[in-house]
């Protein structure tokens, strides 16, 4: 898991200045490697609540939040991190995931699924300007354009319907799988994604 070495290494030289507020990021920490994700929300929210501003407690919690499918506090511990460290693009990707799976609720109105989706594809996009290249940020941003695009041209709901930044979404996701692809060949997941793409263009074009 990402950042996990850095985390660890924090821990090991902490010095001994907030003892309980490290107590409780070990416990959390332990509990988040066990997978047991609510017992590490209880102990990282008890870190939080000690010191407000570590980044590791929070980006923890973040990631703890996210797996237990709790999206909307994810994002929130996620944007304090960003608040904090501006660049640490781990903290966008995964605060575009949770964004991400925001938008699936179909309770949502067409406002704030059109949020979650652009917010979803714009914290991509920092990412990669922190750290260029990296695939797996390119791959998700695919997706998050593909899912964009799939919205706007849905001809059943008229108050998202848009084939022009429909259009264009599925432009950019397939650029996005190409990128993936171009350094990574053998990729057929990638190679799937790009072919479904590319097919719905032909089919919103009118090529077929």
């Amino acid at each position: 898991m990402m950042r996990f070495s850095v985390i660890l290494s924090f821990l090991l030289v902490s010095s001994l200045e907030g003892l309980a507020q490290n107590a409780y990021v070990k416990l959390g920490y332990q509990a988040m490697m066990n997978k047991d994700f609510k017992s590490a929300v209880r102990q990282l929210e008890r870190a939080c609540e000690v010191d407000s501003n570590s980044t590791h407690a929070l980006w923890m919690l973040g990631y703890s939040y996210y797996h237990s499918e709790n999206y909307k506090k994810s994002v929130s511990a996620y944007s304090r991190v960003i608040v904090l460290n501006p660049t640490d693009e781990s903290a966008y990707y995964f605060r575009s995931k949770a964004q991400s799976n925001m938008a699936k609720d179909v309770q949502l109105n067409t406002y704030e699924k059109e949020k979650y989706l652009l917010n979803a594809i714009k914290d991509l996009t920092r990412a990669l300007v922190i750290k260029p290249g990296e695939d797996r940020f390119y791959q998700n941003r695919g997706i998050a354009y593909r899912d964009y695009a799939a919205f706007k041209l849905d001809a059943g709901s008229r108050s998202a319907y848009d084939k022009n930044r429909g259009v264009s979404a599925l432009k950019a996701a397939i650029a996005d799988f190409e990128k993936v692809l171009n350094g990574n060949p053998g990729r057929t997941d990638i190679s799937t994604l790009l072919d479904v793409a590319k097919e719905k263009m032909a089919t919103v074009l009118g090529h077929h």
